[in-house]
C-alpha cells in the first residue's frame, strides 16, 4: 500500500490561488507579457491538479461566445 502524497503547506496553496487568479485576470486583460511571466512562475510551483484548477479558472473567466444565452 502506498502513502498519500504529502499535502503543501497551506501558505504554498494560498500562493498558487493568487498566482492563479492574477493568470487570469492578465488573460481577460490581453497582457501576454504578464501572462508569459506568470505562467513561468506557475510553471515552477505546478503539480498536475493545479493545471486542472487552472483551466477551470480560465474557462470561468472566458467570455461566452454566445452571449450567455444558454
Amino acid at each position: 500500500m502506498g502513502h498519500p502524497a504529502p499535502a503543501a503547506p497551506e501558505t504554498v496553496r494560498d500562493g498558487q490561488t493568487a498566482l492563479i487568479k492574477a493568470i487570469t485576470e492578465a488573460v481577460h486583460e490581453g497582457d501576454d507579457r504578464t501572462v508569459r511571466r506568470l505562467l513561468a512562475r506557475f510553471a515552477e510551483l505546478a503539480t498536475i491538479a493545479d493545471l486542472y484548477a487552472l483551466r477551470d479558472a480560465l474557462d470561468t473567466a472566458r467570455p461566452s461566445c454566445d452571449g450567455g444565452t444558454t
